[in-house]
């Protein structure tokens, strides 16, 4: 049997005081607080609903929790293991699903790769580059290059 990618709400509920005292999915006591969870159609102490990996309290980072593999996990780690990568056009290695990227047209970047594939110059905010064949390129070497084969710009 094939398990599934999985994402579920989390839901913050008062206790009410005059209800019989829900059982914990997490530690199977009686939740005796004033709020408890509810996810994966189960009711949860606070402490005890958190990611199997970094074991952030998951009511805390946001109202949606990950399952795979038997794991309850918080998003960062959901997409840190089984995120869907791509790769760099810069230099062709894979990029994790929760990293920061550039982008240019169809092409992903690595931040640190994000550069003139000619001369290395890191763009800062603000910056123009130039696509031309596929390639990153500062506008100096941009315009170099315009002048050699009289090719159209491209600026992004």
């Amino acid at each position: 049997m094939q398990q599934r990618d999985r994402s579920f709400g989390i839901q913050m509920l008062s206790v009410q005081p005059d209800t019989k005292p829900k059982g914990c999915a997490g530690c199977n006591r009686k939740i005796k607080d004033r709020y408890l969870l509810k996810a994966l159609d189960k009711f949860w102490h606070e402490d005890c609903l958190k990611c199997a990996c970094c074991e952030c309290r998951l009511g805390e980072v946001g109202s949606t929790l990950y399952t795979k593999a038997n794991l309850i996990l918080c998003r960062r780690d959901y997409l840190r293991l089984f995120g869907a990568t791509g790769s760099c056009a810069a230099c062709s290695k894979l990029i994790p699903a929760f990293e920061m990227v550039m982008r240019a047209k169809d092409n992903v970047y690595h931040l640190d790769c994000f550069a003139c594939q000619l001369c290395s110059q890191r763009f800062c905010v603000g910056d123009k580059f130039f696509l031309k064949n596929n390639l990153i390129l500062c506008q100096t070497d941009y315009e170099d290059g315009m002048m050699k084969e009289g090719y159209a710009p491209h600026v992004r």
